[in-house]
């Protein structure tokens, strides 16, 4: 019966030894994997962050020295973690922090959060993490000596040097049957050769041992604790926030994300199938994580328009902790500001008449129409203005003493194959009737008119001015159309893209601010 109870002892020891060093070795490839890829952040998984304490991960996000701290942590983390459960040194403190740091993975992306990160699988509240975890804590409760590690070898090791100073007759302390023979101290320290082999074929196979390039162009494994994103976008190559300027007391990134992609409203020219394609891209969850980007990138404030779809994004957006600002695009019809309130009770810190709206008040002489809804949204204490395509429109708001703490004008260079010939452009675009098959006539393809004439007006114009549609709806060049808009005095820009190109959009931002620019007009914001 004794010997039975023995057998089953030591197959519990092997079993819980292997359990233990397989543990181990995940850490630690995961952090050794992590320190061999050039450039890796935890930035993309912490971006994904839905759940508690997300506010306080988007928060190191878009601080990179906590992120490079972070990052530290995470890597050595998992490398000393996974040193000390493949050897069983310190184990039980490497059990404590391994499940700290599996519990963090899990509060930043559980599984019963919708999320675009791939997972080796979940079980609604369960997940490999957890499970991971819910193990580390039988080496926690475990005593030190009782498996196979580095721990007992010590042990033995201060056994042998007590019993030199007091004598085992002396001190009436007895050893463990064996703990001293050969044999036990080969157990305790056959992990470490085991150790250097592994290593090596792992470094072997991911190309670490040679001179040429390495072939570990991303994380091996798919767990929270190693995941890469498979985004086109990396936030380490952000080269710094976008600068913010001031329209009274609002603060706002010179860059402000537009709406018409979320909403589906492309300006694709004859591509007809491009605004469905938006419509199914721009999921809810894929907008939020757009949001998140901005954060990351400085981007504080958005322009969208007022509606439902608006209103529910954002709502579960600020639920997870999100603090971007919106600038609402309104439609008040007559004497009807239904949609102006809709937006100030959802939380806008601004909002504007739409600009179609504006082009045909301005058209139409009914002035007064125009000016209600901007008296009425600076009543409520948001920041108010307009938008036009037609420069006659903030041309009339100044010339009739309707008071606006912004403008938004339809602003790019005509440099472009399918821009409208000057002879057959109209600032008026809803006067117009669509081309068809002669492409020299209106098509929705043209937005500025006159570049040359917005330049001239906002010169002399010392009201804050956001330039919108500055690369024609894609047919410029962000390097190009950003510089433009910015040397010609535009304050802000407003421009829509897609999640892989806001952080060379946020750069090139960037640059350009930080550059010597050939700028007459003074920064009115």
């Amino acid at each position: 019966m004794k010997e039975n109870r023995d057998q089953q002892a030591n197959m519990q020891v092997v079993v819980l030894t292997t359990l233990r060093v397989l543990l181990g070795w995940h850490f630690l490839y995961e952090g050794l994997s992590k320190l061999a890829l050039p450039g890796w952040s935890s930035a993309s998984y912490l971006m994904e962050s839905k759940w508690l304490l997300s506010g306080f991960f988007h928060w190191i996000i878009s601080n990179p020295a906590a992120l490079e701290f972070v990052d530290f942590l995470n890597i050595w983390g998992l490398v000393l973690i996974g040193l000390g459960l493949f050897l069983g040194l310190f184990t039980r403190l490497a059990s404590i922090s391994g499940i700290l740091i599996l519990l963090m993975y899990y509060v930043a992306n559980p599984p019963f959060i919708d999320s675009s990160i791939p997972a080796q699988g979940h079980f609604f509240l369960v997940n490999l993490t957890l499970i991971e975890a819910g193990i580390l804590v039988v080496f926690v409760v475990l005593k030190k000596n009782y498996l196979w590690s580095l721990d007992r070898f010590l042990k033995v090791i201060y056994q042998r040097r007590k019993e030199r100073v007091f004598p085992q007759a002396e001190n009436h302390e007895s050893h463990e049957s064996g703990i001293n023979t050969r044999r036990e101290m080969i157990k305790n320290l056959a992990t470490v050769p085991v150790l250097g082999v592994a290593f090596f074929g792992m470094a072997k196979r991911n190309g670490w041992l040679s001179f040429e390039e390495s072939n570990l162009n991303e994380v091996n494994a798919i767990s929270s604790a190693t995941i890469m994103s498979a985004k086109t976008w990396d936030i380490s190559e952000l080269k710094g926030k976008v600068p913010k300027g001031k329209i009274k007391h609002v603060e706002m990134s010179r860059i402000l994300p537009g709406g018409n992609l979320v909403a589906g409203f492309a300006h694709a020219r004859d591509l007809i199938y491009v605004s469905d394609m938006i419509k199914n891209y721009f999921t809810d969850e894929k907008v939020i994580e757009n949001l998140w980007l901005y954060e990351a990138c400085g981007i504080n404030t958005i322009v969208f328009r007022t509606d439902e779809q608006t209103i529910r994004i954002l709502e579960k957006y600020r639920k997870r902790g999100g603090k971007i600002q919106w600038l609402a695009q309104t439609y008040p019809k007559d004497d009807d500001f239904t949609n102006i309130q809709m937006a100030i009770d959802a939380g806008a810190v601004g909002a504007f008449v739409m600009g179609g709206i504006a082009d045909e008040l301005v058209y139409e002489n009914r002035l007064e129409d125009l000016a209600k809804p901007i008296e009425y949204i600076r009543s409520q204490g948001l920041i108010a203005g307009t938008a036009g395509h037609a420069i006659q429109v903030p041309m009339a708001c100044v010339e009739n003493g309707i008071e606006t703490d912004f403008f938004m004008k339809t602003f790019h260079h005509d440099k472009y194959w399918s821009a409208i010939p000057p002879e057959n452009r109209n600032e008026f675009m809803h006067d117009l009737k669509n081309g068809g098959l002669d492409r020299d006539q209106f098509h929705d393809n043209s937005w500025c008119a006159s570049a040359e004439e917005v330049t001239a007006f906002f010169k002399k114009c010392k009201t804050p001015w956001i330039g919108y549609k500055v690369l024609a709806a894609g047919a410029i060049k962000p390097e190009e159309g950003f510089k433009y808009a910015f040397e010609n005095g535009a304050d802000f820009i407003c421009v829509g893209m897609f999640d892989f190109q806001v952080i060379p959009n946020a750069n090139i931002a960037y640059n350009i601010l930080n550059s010597d620019l050939k700028r007459e007009r003074s920064w009115f914001a």
